[in-house]
């Protein structure tokens, strides 16, 4: 193809090919292509930005992100081209925004690119979206070559990304220790901190790293501690990495430190997915103790911290002997461990939560129900107290609720009513995350939409408990207050819609066990405490609409969904509301089954015969009476 393409289709035609040949290293093919053309077709061809496979590229960006050297070199010698054009590229499972050609050469490793793009004033510094530069990229990746050339060539080595997270931090993180040496050489600085206070010393300790943590001591890296308190040395003991602690611990100011990180470190090992070893706990713990009580003029008691009834109400070991009476007792060392990791972290740190979880998960495998719940319990209070999202605690409560009816085991009303009382609290929250965001309401309404699901297998969980008078009454009283929340789904679903339709998503972890939809026990519940039975969905659907809407092929509990459509009945459903396709319940019902069960109930009022009438014959009516009369009629 040459200068004589004309036609809007010829062109689009010609962009996909000059794409495709720079994608798959079609060097010649993009030469002739592209020599003989004008240049304002060449410019809006190279230029062009084609979305393929969650990317949107240019042929430069797809070119460099592919290590077709050859293509390249063309593009830059042959043609004038704009190195700084920008595009959406996959990287290791994350998608970055406003890369450049030399971020993704730098990025896939490809160094004989980035020298070429260097050559021709590629911008070494260009940061995406987030303000990771190709520095950044390369030091993700360890390349020591591309990284020494970025540098030579004027790439600053102090460049932050929006999370203030330099170079040095990443590469620290990865394990690199040929370039973090090189950065530390050429002026880096180990301190730097990150918006969560965490210095590069934080991130290769957390993550094993002993010869990275040596360099950045060796470089005067300090042991900063970052917004939870958290030293480098009290990280890696979080995080299991003994030979890191025992590295750090020879550079400590204070028995103290020592004594903390040792007892961190065997708490750790006791309740550790990843890394769980008791005789470890157990060990470093008799290692810390030791150290308490190394100079017997100057012992190092125990500070006392208040029981915790999740923990048995555990009361920590104040000497080495009480220490040996409970070797062989692992619950003892569990449950000494959380308290341990709970004084050293503080009840604030997130990172308190995960063993918790993981114990409280242990005990559920064992069917330990009691023990999991009142662990999990104290995980999710923690999370609430510090505002942070409690959505897989409600979800992960819920599973084991659902676990234990299965099999039989009775389920505490009072356990499951402070679960939904917390959720409650969770979607009057979610609103507000939602209303004071920008950026990340879409996500956070996603949030806010599986918990109402969660709530909803709550409700359908309650009601297979055992509940005395007073119970039912705080059960009313708590629906009651649940639905004042007005929680809507996306398509304007409210509970009612959910709990009678039966495509409503439930769990599939225990939960699809003992809930299902339509459940006529919930639907009455809710209308019972004030759900409205005719009320409509954004599509003008009543919650009959949504019952009856099944296929003949579907598989549902036909007798459930009976008793649910004569709940709705019985609750003075009204049957010939339409929705916007002018579509009645009767016109949506697809089993035959049901049509014939809605025709036996249905009573057509003098007021609803006339209100059809009006409206199939287009009589107008705005305006000329009361407006409530105008709502009834816009029903039909």
């Amino acid at each position: 193809m040459t200068s004589n393409v004309k036609t809007a289709e010829e062109i689009g035609a010609l962009k996909q090919c000059v794409h495709s040949a720079a994608r798959d290293g079609r060097a010649i093919s993009i030469f002739a292509m592209l020599w003989n053309l004008d240049k304002h077709l060449l410019d809006d061809i190279l230029d062009c930005h084609t979305s393929e496979n969650g990317q949107i590229t240019t042929p430069l960006i797809i070119a460099c992100r592919n290590g077709e050297e050859k293509v390249v070199s063309i593009l830059l010698s042959k043609f004038k081209i704009n190195l700084e054009q920008t595009g959406t590229v996959k990287f290791d499972g994350f998608v970055l925004e406003g890369a450049t050609a030399l971020w993704c050469a730098a990025g896939a490793g490809h160094l004989g690119i980035v020298k070429l793009l260097l050559e021709h004033g590629a911008d070494v510094n260009h940061a995406t979206k987030t303000n990771s530069t190709p520095l950044r990229a390369a030091c993700f990746d360890g390349r020591l070559d591309v990284v020494q050339c970025l540098v030579e060539n004027g790439a600053d080595i102090s460049i932050p990304n929006k999370y203030n997270n330099t170079c040095l931090m990443i590469t620290s993180y990865k394990g690199h220790v040929g370039v973090v040496r090189y950065l530390l050489e050429k002026g880096a600085n180990p301190d730097s901190t990150a918006h969560c206070g965490a210095t590069a010393m934080h991130f290769a300790a957390e993550c094993g790293h002993l010869e990275v943590v040596k360099d950045l001591v060796r470089f005067y890296g300090k042991q900063i501690p970052n917004d939870y308190g958290m030293t480098p040395l009290l990280v890696a003991a979080e995080c299991g990495k003994s030979d890191v602690v025992e590295f750090l611990t020879t550079n400590v100011e204070t028995k103290e430190e020592k004594i903390n990180a040792y007892e961190l470190l065997g708490a750790s090992f006791a309740n550790d997915k990843e890394n769980y070893d008791v005789m470890k706990a157990f060990t470093f713990l008799c290692e810390a103790m030791h150290l308490r009580y190394s100079d017997p003029d100057n012992i190092i008691t125990k500070e006392d911290y208040p029981c915790v009834e999740a923990y048995n109400n555990r009361v920590e070991c104040k000497t080495l002997g009480e220490l040996n009476a409970i070797k062989y007792d692992f619950e003892a060392l569990h449950m000494e461990s959380l308290t341990i990791r709970e004084r050293i972290l503080g009840p604030d740190n997130p990172d308190v939560l995960h063993p918790i979880i993981f114990r409280g998960a242990a005990y559920a495998d064992s069917k330990r129900f009691d023990r999991c719940i009142a662990l999990w319990l104290h995980a999710m209070k923690l999370s609430h107290k510090n505002k942070r999202s409690i959505a897989k605690d409600l979800l992960r409560l819920s599973q084991v609720f659902a676990e234990m009816i299965h099999i039989n085991e009775p389920v505490l009303f009072v356990n499951v009513k402070e679960v939904f009382k917390y959720a409650m609290a969770e979607l009057t929250n979610d609103k507000e995350k939602i209303m004071n965001s920008e950026d990340d309401r879409d996500a956070l309404f996603e949030i806010h939409q599986t918990n109402i699901h969660t709530c909803l297998y709550l409700l359908a969980i309650i009601l297979k408990t055992k509940q005395d008078e007073k119970e039912i009454g705080e059960l009313y009283s708590l629906v009651y207050q649940f639905q004042k929340l007005n929680p809507i789904l996306k398509n304007g679903y409210t509970l009612l819609h959910m709990a009678v339709d039966s495509a409503t998503f439930v769990d599939d972890f225990h939960v699809d066990d003992v809930v299902s939809f339509p459940d006529s026990g919930v639907a009455r519940l809710l209308i019972k405490c004030g759900g409205d039975v005719n009320a409509q969905d954004f599509a003008g659907n009543t919650p009959m609409h949504a019952l009856v809407n099944i296929s003949s092929k579907a598989s549902v509990n036909v007798k459930e969904v009976e008793l649910t459509m004569q709940v709705l009945i019985d609750s003075d459903a009204h049957l010939d509301i339409c929705n916007k396709d002018r579509k009645t319940t009767m016109d949506n019902a697809k089993r035959e089954e049901d049509a014939m069960i809605l025709r036996a109930s249905f009573q057509l009022s003098l007021k609803c015969l006339t209100a059809t009438y009006i409206r199939n014959n287009e009589i107008p009516y705005q305006n000329l009476i009361p407006s409530l009369l105008e709502e009834f009629l816009s029903l039909h």
